[in-house]
């Protein structure tokens, strides 16, 4: 044994190298010919063409069983399971719930967003289109910055995270680790495109579900040294007689009152707002989400998400308290090495000590799925900034479709290897995914409400919506760093900086600052009420050469077809309706995430009894229940017809029958008669027709 004997990378790996490698590579190509498939077969069968509209917006179609599961996917990223476990482990029950509360608002808000937008700017392929509209290229080009932070924050928290656990349970090489997770990822986006993450984020989904429900029902009924609520409750109380836990009441792990539990929760709630509110990946998928299913993709998709962290962190930062007293913890008698935690690896370490080597390779497969379904959203959400922000706007105006599909993939694969790059930067520098995760709303929580106004208030004017994030990032990074000197005495080390308190002054300045500069410039330099005319009058990419190339009549290509004004009216007054309904979800949920539910506990300081934390937990699983339904069912109800009718087309082709597409049947390349169940007919409407 060398190096620090608590540190989890002191001791032998649970898996070998190759493991490592064959699950980073080899399930990264199984995915990437699993959507080369997928692609011919939608392509032959379904008429759809990968244009450059499709490979951005999936031809807005999208129903709300595949955005709710896209959203799961995307936002269960490496923090999702390797932070919440962290702060379970440190501050106890709370920690799961300030995550899972703090991080699952800004998803039901984002749906009075998501909303917005469609009404707004039908046509448009990202946010920022938006804000060039409105504003003009230097408030896009700000914003363009901010987004771009974003996706480079989340990014490099993906591979710091996914890495750092591929390594401790391989042996793997961070750097290598940083470079190979996302060769997969690439090639079955660029394949793809964003249909490509949401089919993908939905096998991530129930996956990633399976593999939770295990270690929950192996924590808390099977395994032979906890094996039941009550036995984990006993274990934490003698864990909190051990090693109590400052500013918790009691010292207890088992109580919602936790000071540095609450510091986090505000921390969580603002980085969060930024990450999603700014984040061009969420507005893909508003985007790429037919009219009618926005709202309740969006809802059902934070609900549902709220069990993912809510429970992984519960059981496993519970049972990683639970287990580390016991022979059976990897760095048994030692606790864990602070810098482990920080890194994320509270999870890993309690996945081995519940299952051994089968809890590796789980741990494995879980992280290895949250990182690349959230990579790919990442991927998706920088090229099309890449295609239509930078290249269609500034360099190309009149580019082919073929053109902006070719800088689509090209931008793909060069975010990826910058990122590769970056993270294996990180690792040697010392910086950590607790560090970036705290650091992340310091950095761009400042345009979060300038953003948000932009498609929900008519009267911000130019300069306040040009000027207020760079002011409020300079005085977000002055309350920072003004902080961490005050507290450490004038030095400034990773350490230092990534204090609670510090991060808190930072991340709180960021996202409220612009409520004193928005107001102020919006009235000092008044730009008039904005009539929404400019945002209407964004344009789709004109892909005819695309349909040209293929002969394929765009008309017919899903979400090709040219919409009539009766139609546009039609989703106009469903859009209005939902934008009233997506309001009143929001400020009801949000009460009762934020308030009504945490609130009273933590102010009585009281501690679970047996009997109460069973219920806790017993509510976590049902929960997780509801979940694996909306997420891992729905899709599969909503896609039924359009699955059976891919069957038979298949059988048809596979047996001779002649081909189906849509509406009609070919044999030896000439359409011979139509196909009733596509035209939807009976046999007397045809004869009579």
């Amino acid at each position: 044994m060398a190096g620090n004997p608590a540190s989890f990378s002191s001791y032998p790996p649970p898996l070998s190298q190759g493991t490592g490698y064959g699950v980073v590579l080899g399930l990264g190509f199984l995915f990437a010919f699993g959507m080369m498939i997928t692609t011919y077969v939608l392509r032959r069968y379904n008429n759809e063409l990968q244009t450059s509209e499709v490979f951005s917006t999936a031809g807005r179609t999208v129903k709300s069983g595949l955005v709710a599961s896209a959203v799961v996917s995307s936002w269960t990223w490496a923090a999702t399971l390797l932070q919440s476990t962290s702060v379970a482990y440190k501050y106890g029950v709370s920690g799961p719930f300030w995550y899972a509360s703090g991080a699952t608002v800004q998803i039901i808000l984002f749906a009075t967003i998501a909303i917005e937008l469609k009404r707004r700017a039908p046509n448009a392929h990202t946010y920022l289109e938006v804000i060039r509209a409105r504003y003009g290229s230097i408030t896009h080009c700000v914003f363009m910055g901010f987004a771009l932070a974003t996706n480079f924050l989340v990014t490099a928290m993906l591979l710091a995270g996914g890495s750092a656990v591929t390594s401790s349970l391989t042996g793997m090489s961070t750097a290598a680790a940083c470079f190979l997770l996302p060769v997969g990822v690439v090639l079955y986006t660029v394949f793809g495109g964003i249909k490509a993450t949401f089919l993908t984020d939905y096998v991530h989904t129930v996956i990633l579900l399976v593999i939770l429900f295990i270690f929950a029902f192996s924590v808390y009924a099977t395994n032979t040294i906890l094996g039941s609520p009550g036995a984990v409750w006993d274990a934490l109380v003698a864990a909190s007689k051990a090693h109590p836990v400052d500013g918790n009441a009691d010292g207890s792990y088992l109580t919602m009152r936790s000071r540095e539990g609450g510091i986090f929760f505000v921390i969580n709630i603002i980085g969060n707002f930024g990450t999603v509110f700014l984040d061009n990946g969420y507005y893909n998928k508003a985007i790429a989400a037919s009219p009618v299913y926005a709202l309740p993709g969006y809802v059902m998709g934070g609900l549902a998400w709220f069990a993912v962290p809510m429970l992984a962190a519960t059981t496993m930062g519970l049972a990683a308290l639970s287990l580390e007293s016991n022979s059976v913890w990897p760095t048994y008698p030692y606790r864990m090495d602070a810098a482990d935690v920080s890194a994320g690896l509270v999870l890993p370490e309690a996945a081995v000590a519940l299952l051994g080597t089968g809890g590796a390779v789980a741990t494995l497969l879980l992280v290895f799925m949250a990182v690349t379904s959230a990579m790919s959203a990442q991927l998706i959400a920088v090229s099309s900034i890449f295609t239509y922000d930078i290249y269609q706007t500034y360099i190309h105006p009149l580019a082919s479709g073929q053109r902006l599909i070719w800088i689509s993939h090209a931008g793909c694969v060069v975010w990826a290897v910058i990122m590769a790059g970056v993270s294996t930067g990180f690792y040697y520098g010392g910086i950590s995914l607790g560090y970036l995760y705290l650091l992340m709303g310091v950095i761009i929580s400042g345009a979060v409400i300038p953003a948000s106004l932009t498609l929900l208030w008519d009267r911000q004017s130019w300069a306040a919506a040009t000027f207020s994030p760079p002011l409020a990032l300079a005085c977000s990074l002055a309350a920072w760093l003004g902080t961490t000197r005050a507290e450490s005495g004038g030095v400034l080390s990773v350490a230092t900086t990534g204090a609670n308190n510090p991060m808190l002054a930072g991340n709180v300045v960021a996202l409220l600052a612009p409520l004193v500069f928005v107001p102020v410039l919006s009235f000092a330099f008044s730009s008039g009420k904005y009539d929404w005319a400019s945002m209407a009058a964004i344009r789709r990419a004109d892909d005819k050469d695309l349909a040209a190339d293929a002969h394929v009549d765009l008309e017919n290509v899903p979400g090709g077809h040219t919409r009539s004004a009766a139609e546009d009216e039609a989703e106009l007054v469903a859009l209005k309706r939902a934008s009233k309904i997506a309001r009143a979800l929001c400020v009801g949920l949000t009460l009762a995430l934020l308030v009504l539910w945490p609130m009273p506990m933590y102010g009585s300081g009281y501690v679970f009894s047996k009997k109460f934390f069973t219920g806790w937990i017993v509510v976590g699983v049902l929960w997780l229940f509801c979940s694996a339904f909306a997420v891992g069912l729905c899709p599969l109800w909503e896609g039924r017809k359009t699955s059976v009718r891919t069957c038979k087309a298949i059988w048809r082709d596979i047996t001779g029958k002649g081909r189906v597409v849509t509406g009609r049947e070919v044999q030896d390349g000439e359409v011979v008669d139509e196909v009733l169940e596509e035209r939807g007919k009976s046999a007397d409407e045809k004869a009579s027709g």
